[in-house]
């Protein structure tokens, strides 16, 4: 039955490498199906994974299939499942340009239409909370909005991001962290200014609404 989630999970996980959203062993890419989540197994090189390789749990966190250790993360994981029904994946990275903004704990200001475009408004930053601990999950919960594609940058930490699917938690990601860069960049050579919110807003809705081949 978790044969396509796993298969899914996996290719998201071989993603953060390539994109550079990951270094070594951290990050994580879990998904949902039902009551079961296919999650990232802890410390294992991204190089060696592959599907069969993925720990199943159910949302108390009860290991249900595999024989290797669950990520540290998981814990962050059940509670964003848990608080965020309409959630299907979820990702967990370092990046670079996005945590230069969690360890100054300043939200992503909406420089680009991009960022408007799948978020509606700026990436907030939550409280220090100790990697691994469950706290992360209800910071997520409580702090990012509604909507196809959410993100919170974990302060001193990195970010985390969520989805329908795994794949679109990466996408989320990978714009969160393009965003940042571009960020710095403009920040360095200027004073950009963000856009205003009103616009954000509108330019989420348009492209929520009707951007791409998809019926939504």
């Amino acid at each position: 039955m978790l044969d396509e989630l796993k298969r899914e999970v996996c290719e998201a996980l071989i993603t953060l490498p390539k994109t550079g959203l990951v270094q070594g062993t951290s990050g994580n890419v879990s998904g949902r199906q039902g009551e079961l989540i296919v999650i990232k197994p802890s410390g294992v090189p991204y190089e060696k994974l592959g599907a069969k390789d993925l720990v199943v749990v159910d949302l108390e966190g009860n290991v249900v299939e595999g024989d290797l250790k669950p990520s540290v993360d998981t814990s962050a994981h059940l509670e964003i499942y848990r608080a965020l029904p309409d959630v299907g994946g979820v990702v967990h990275t370092h990046s670079t340009y996005a945590t230069v903004f969690a360890v100054l704990g300043r939200e992503l200001p909406v420089y680009t239409t991009e960022l408007a475009d799948f978020f509606g408004g700026p990436i907030p930053v939550s409280e220090y909370v100790p990697p691994g601990d469950r706290g992360i999950g209800v910071e997520f919960a409580r702090k990012t909005r509604p909507g196809r594609y959410r993100a919170l940058l974990m302060r001193s930490h990195g970010v985390f991001t969520a989805g329908r699917t795994p794949a679109d938690a990466v996408k989320a990601a990978l714009i969160v962290e393009h965003s940042a860069k571009i960020a710095c960049l403009a920040e360095l050579l200027g004073r950009p200014t963000p856009l205003p919110p009103d616009e954000a807003r509108k330019l989420h809705e348009r492209y929520i609404g009707g951007y791409g081949q998809r019926k939504e």
